[in-house]
């Protein structure tokens, strides 16, 4: 990176802190503010840097951001998708394809997530990609959001990961497989029909899964709206939910989140997760976006 491209990413930063108030970003007010918007911490905080990192930066100084952190940056400032990409190209990195795991989240989805604090939710893509999570989610799904290239979509892990199936009862499996099979059809066919992203997780499933390749030339088609799910937390045992999902305008992102199955005692199973959290869930893998440049390991809220 130039030294004209760090003062610029620096000033740019400070622009986009300066217009974010705390309660926008689900923080409290706190103590009198001599000037409006973000402390340096609160956006390190929720980027998952260090606050001395991040402080270097609006410095114009320090290490080049990872790509990670970035996407990071990104979602705590709240940045629009030309914001997003504006950051990308002044730290010299690659601007991310849509959906991948560095997508852009909206901000409205997002400011949707931080008020949903009582209710697991997450927002992920359409190929089953997760973006972010709050505690709650993590908490009851685990930590989603750590993996890169194919990995990073649930419907891969599914079909190729014994793994990934441990979140539902054995009983449960073969419907989950036709319903993911028939909103990844759903999916890509709203997509543009050479769009590489898609056509890719299909060809690499198709050539490893003899389970999806089965269910694939059955040729069935849904998207996944309303579920009710069984999900096994290694804490907990069973709990039964409603899933449930809003979409973004252009289908590709979608909020996820989940409320206690009527006539099960899955609501005080829900709120013991705010108990539990993750210390008896062992996590598959690390999230880069949460242990960044100069950061100890923390979870996203």
């Amino acid at each position: 990176m130039s030294a004209a491209k760090y003062a610029e990413l620096g000033a740019f930063l400070r622009s986009r802190r300066g217009r974010i108030r705390p309660a926008d970003v689900g923080l409290p007010a706190g103590p009198r503010r001599r000037v409006p918007g973000l402390r340096r911490e609160e956006v390190a905080q929720l980027a998952g840097a260090s606050v001395d990192y991040y402080n270097e930066l609006e410095r114009g100084a320090g290490s080049q951001p990872s790509e990670q952190m970035i996407a990071a940056l990104a979602r705590a400032l709240r940045l629009s998708a030309d914001e997003r990409d504006y950051l990308y190209r002044l730290a010299d990195r690659p601007v991310p394809v849509q959906g991948g795991a560095a997508s852009h989240v909206h901000p409205g989805m997002l400011d949707l997530l931080g008020r949903l604090t009582s209710t697991p939710a997450q927002v992920i893509t359409d190929l089953h990609v997760t973006l972010v999570q709050n505690p709650s989610a993590v908490a009851l799904l685990r930590d989603q959001s750590g993996f890169r290239g194919p990995r990073a979509s649930f419907v891969h892990r599914w079909f190729t990961e014994p793994e990934a199936r441990r979140l539902y009862p054995e009983a449960d499996h073969e419907s989950q497989s036709r319903a993911f099979v028939a909103d990844l059809r759903a999916a890509a066919a709203r997509r543009d029909a050479k769009d590489p992203e898609a056509g890719s997780l299909i060809r690499t499933l198709l050539d490893v899964s003899p389970e999806f390749a089965t269910l694939w030339a059955d040729h069935d088609v849904a998207f996944r709206r309303d579920d009710r799910k069984r999900l096994l937390h290694p804490a907990l045992g069973l709990i039964e939910v409603n899933c449930l999902n809003l979409f973004s305008e252009d289908g590709r992102q979608r909020l996820l989140w989940f409320t206690p199955a009527v006539g099960t005692d899955s609501a005080g199973l829900l709120e013991l997760l705010a108990v539990v959290g993750t210390q008896e869930v062992a996590e598959p893998a690390v999230s880069p976006v949460t242990r960044t440049e100069g950061s100890s390991p923390r979870r996203r809220g």
